[in-house]
C-alpha cells in the first residue's frame, strides 16, 4: 500500500513541476550555501593566520542568518505551494481518500523532497567548497594550501538543521489538511478578496513609520545614537513600508479610480480595478520585495564599499608604515625627543630598511566640550550627553606646522591659533580658566582629521606657541583630572611616523625590530629613555592584514548574503507571478469575452505587472537614498571616510541589482503571460 502513496507522491510531483522544480531548487542552493558557509567556518587554517579570529566571527554570524533565512525562505515557499495544490487535495477527499491517506501521500512528497535537496546540495557543497574556499582567501589576501576536505560537522549541521525544517513544513501541512473541509479544499486555490476598506489609521501609521525612519536616519549625527538608533530606523522603515503597501497603496489607488479622466480607459480600468481587489494579497509579496531588495542593495553596497576603500581607510589610520607613540607624564624636551628619535632610526637601519620619511609631533588629547568661547575639559557626567562631545588636540606651531606642512602666523606667550571642524567665530578662547587671543583661525573638513565625523562635538587643535606653554596648559589639565579620577589622568604623546623601503614581509620585520627595541627603553641607562610611562608600536602593513581580513570577510559574506536574499526575491516575485497569472486568468478570459480584444488585455496586463513589480524597486532605491547618510557615519566608524566612494558603490550596486531584477521580471512574465492565456 505505501508504494502506492509513493507513487501517487512522485506524480504529483510531476504533474506540479512548475511549483515543486523551484522548490527543489531553492532547497538544493540553500543546503549548498549553509553547508559551504559551516564547512569555511570551520576550517583550522584559519585560525592560524593574523586576522583570523575575526574572520572566523564574520563567518559564524554568516552561518546564522543564513540558518535563520532559509528556514523563512522554505516555509514560504511550501505555504505557497500547499494553497495551489488545495484543490487538487480536495478532489483527493471527495474521491474516497481519508486525511490519513492523504497524509501519507504529503509524507512521501516532504521526504522525497528532503533528500533531494539535501543530498544534492551535499554534494555539490562538498565539490565546490574548496573553489568557494579559495576565493575567500583570494579576496582576504590568504595564501596558504587549501586541501580538500569533508566537514564531517558540516554535514551532520546541515542534515539536522534541514530534516527540523521539511519536518516543521511537514506537520504545517498536515494541520492545513486536517483543519479544512473537502470544500474548503476545493475552493482554498481560488479563494478571491473582497474590496479592501481604505484603512486611513494604517496608511496615516505608514507615513509616520517612514518619515520617523527617514528622519533619524537624515539627521542622527551622534555616533553613539548611530549605533542605536540605525536599528530603530531599520524597524519604523519596514513596518512603514508593510503598512503603506498595505494601506497607503489601497487609498492610492482608490483615489485613482475617483480620477475619471485617468480611470476610465482600458487599461487603467483593469490595472487599478483588478489591483484594488488583490491588493491585500498583493501588498505583503510587494512589500517583502522591497524589503529583501532594499537588504541586497545595503549588504552588497557597504561591504564593496569597505573592500575597495581598504587604502583610505589604511591612511586614515596610520600615518607612516611603522608608528610608535611614546608617553610621558610631561612635556619631553628637544633632547628626550631627539634621543627616542634617534634609537628608532637606528633600530629601522639595523634592520636592513631605509627611511624615505620621517616626522614627529608631540601633542595633548583630552575629551572636551565647547561652548561659545569657552572650552570645558570633558568630565565622568557629560557622557550622559554624548552628542556634544569634542576631542581637543594642543601642539605646539612648530610641530603642527612640520607635520601639516604649513605655516601659521606667530604666536605670542598668550596667544593661540585653533584649527577646528567646525566654524569658531569668537576672537579669544577660554580654556582652565585662562583667555588666549586667537591670532589665527582655520576650518577644516571632519575627513582631514583622523577621527572623522564620528566625533559629534567636533575636534579642535590648539596650537599654542611653544613647549614651554604647552607645560603650562599639561600642568592645569593634570591638575584637574588628577583630583577627579586616576583614570582621566591625560599623558603628553610622542608620535613618530616613519616611512620605509622593503617587501611587505620587511616591513612586519621591521616594526618587529622597532617594538623589540621601544619595549627594553625603561632598562636603559640613558635618563631620556626611561623617563616614559608608556608606548606602542603600530606597523601599517600587519594593520593592512588585519584591515583585509575584516573588510574581505565582510565583502564575501556580503556577497554571499546578498546572493541568498537575491534568490529569495526572485523566488517570490516568480511564484507571485504564477500566483496572479491563475488568478488573472478567468478575470482576462471574461474581459475578452465581453468586448476586450487580445491586444486590449496584453495592454491592461503588461500595465499591471509593470506597476506591480517595479514599485518595490524604486521604493527600495528611495529606502536607499535615505539611508545614505546614516550608513556613511557607521562605515566612518570603520576608518572609511570616502563618501565618495560610497556613494558610487551604492549606485553601482542599484544599477546592476535594476538590470538583474530587469531580467527577472523579463523571464517571469513570460510564465505569466503562458498561465493567463494562449493568445500570448
Amino acid at each position: 500500500m505505501n508504494s502506492l502513496y509513493r507513487k501517487l507522491a512522485f506524480t504529483n510531483m510531476k504533474n506540479n513541476k512548475q511549483f515543486y522544480l523551484p522548490y527543489l531548487l531553492t532547497g538544493i542552493l540553500s543546503v549548498v550555501m549553509f553547508y559551504s558557509m559551516r564547512a569555511i567556518q570551520g576550517n583550522s587554517g584559519i585560525l592560524k593566520m593574523r586576522g583570523g579570529e575575526s574572520l572566523k566571527i564574520i563567518l559564524t554570524l554568516g552561518t546564522v542568518v543564513i540558518g535563520i533565512f532559509v528556514c523563512i525562505l522554505l516555509f514560504y515557499t511550501n505555504s505557497f505551494i500547499m494553497k495551489r495544490r488545495k484543490k487538487e487535495l480536495g478532489v483527493y477527499n471527495i474521491l474516497g481518500m481519508e486525511k490519513k491517506h492523504i497524509a501519507k501521500v504529503l509524507f512521501w512528497e516532504t521526504f522525497s523532497t528532503f533528500i533531494v535537496s539535501v543530498g544534492s546540495g551535499l554534494i555539490i557543497g562538498i565539490v565546490f567548497n574548496k573553489l568557494l574556499t579559495m576565493i575567500l582567501y583570494r579576496i582576504t589576501g590568504l595564501s596558504e594550501n587549501i586541501p580538500f576536505y569533508v566537514s564531517g560537522w558540516g554535514c551532520l549541521q546541515t542534515v539536522e538543521l534541514f530534516g527540523l525544517i521539511y519536518l516543521a513544513t511537514l506537520l504545517y501541512n498536515f494541520m492545513q489538511v486536517k483543519l479544512a473541509n473537502p470544500v474548503e479544499l476545493l475552493r482554498g486555490g481560488n479563494t478571491g478578496e473582497r474590496e479592501p476598506k481604505t484603512k486611513i489609521l494604517l496608511t496615516v501609521l505608514g507615513v509616520v513609520c517612514i518619515g520617523g525612519g527617514y528622519y533619524i536616519a537624515i539627521t542622527t549625527e551622534d555616533i553613539m545614537k548611530v549605533l542605536i538608533l540605525f536599528f530603530v530606523a531599520v524597524v519604523l522603515v519596514i513596518v512603514g513600508t508593510y503598512a503603506l503597501f498595505t494601506a497607503g497603496s489601497i487609498a492610492f489607488l482608490k483615489m485613482l479610480r475617483s480620477n475619471k479622466k485617468y480611470y476610465y480607459k482600458t487599461k487603467h480600468f483593469t490595472a487599478v480595478s483588478g489591483m484594488i481587489y488583490r491588493m491585500k494579497q498583493n501588498a505583503v509579496g510587494l512589500a517583502n520585495i522591497c524589503i529583501l531588495s532594499t537588504m541586497v542593495l545595503v549588504m552588497i553596497s557597504t561591504t564593496v564599499s569597505m573592500y575597495a576603500g581598504l587604502e583610505d581607510e589604511l591612511d586614515a589610520r596610520y600615518d607612516g608604515e611603522v608608528n610608535v607613540t611614546v608617553s610621558y607624564d610631561r612635556v619631553p624636551d628637544e633632547k628626550m625627543r631627539d634621543t627616542v628619535l634617534n634609537e628608532i632610526k637606528n633600530s629601522v637601519k639595523e634592520s636592513g630598511r631605509v627611511i624615505t620619511t620621517a616626522e614627529s609631533v608631540a601633542s595633548i588629547t583630552v575629551g572636551m566640550r565647547q561652548e561659545e568661547d569657552r572650552i570645558h575639559l570633558l568630565e565622568w557626567e557629560d557622557f550622559d550627553s554624548m552628542s556634544k562631545m569634542g576631542l581637543l588636540g594642543i601642539v605646539t606651531k612648530a610641530d603642527y606646522e612640520a607635520a601639516e606642512d604649513i605655516k601659521l602666523k606667530d604666536l605670542e606667550e598668550n596667544q593661540v591659533a585653533i584649527i577646528s571642524s567646525f566654524k569658531y567665530s569668537a576672537d579669544h578662547v577660554i580654556f582652565l580658566d585662562k583667555e588666549y587671543e586667537v591670532a589665527e583661525k582655520q576650518e577644516v573638513s571632519d575627513a582631514d582629521s583622523a577621527y572623522g565625523s564620528i566625533v559629534p562635538g567636533g575636534i579642535m587643535y590648539l596650537v599654542v606657541s611653544d613647549d614651554a606653554a604647552m607645560a603650562d596648559i599639561y600642568g592645569k589639565i593634570k591638575a584637574v583630572t588628577g583630583q577627579t579620577s586616576d583614570d582621566m589622568e591625560t599623558e603628553v604623546c610622542y608620535e613618530i611616523s616613519i616611512d620605509t623601503d622593503g617587501t611587505p614581509e620587511e616591513k612586519k620585520n621591521c616594526a618587529a625590530a622597532v617594538r623589540e627595541r621601544v619595549s627594553v627603553f625603561d632598562e636603559s641607562d640613558v635618563p631620556e629613555l626611561n623617563g616614559i610611562t608608556g608606548y606602542s608600536v603600530q606597523s601599517r602593513q600587519e594593520g593592512y592584514e588585519d584591515f583585509l581580513r575584516f573588510n574581505g570577510g565582510f565583502f564575501f559574506l556580503g556577497l554571499f548574503l546578498g546572493l541568498m536574499f537575491l534568490m529569495v526575491t526572485v523566488l517570490i516575485i516568480y511564484y507571485k507571478q504564477i500566483s496572479e497569472g491563475y488568478e488573472d486568468k478567468e478575470r482576462f478570459a471574461i474581459m475578452e469575452k465581453v468586448g476586450m480584444s487580445s491586444s486590449e488585455v496584453k495592454a491592461a496586463i503588461g500595465s499591471q505587472i509593470r506597476t506591480v513589480f517595479f514599485l518595490p524597486l524604486v521604493t527600495a532605491a528611495v529606502h536607499l537614498s535615505a539611508a545614505f547618510p546614516m550608513l556613511k557615519r557607521l562605515l566612518a566608524m570603520m576608518n572609511l571616510y570616502n563618501g565618495t566612494l560610497f556613494a558610487k558603490c551604492l549606485l553601482g550596486t542599484l544599477l546592476v541589482f535594476g538590470v538583474i531584477y530587469f531580467i527577472v521580471f523579463k523571464v517571469t512574465s513570460k510564465t505569466y503571460y503562458k498561465i493567463v492565456g494562449e493568445q500570448f
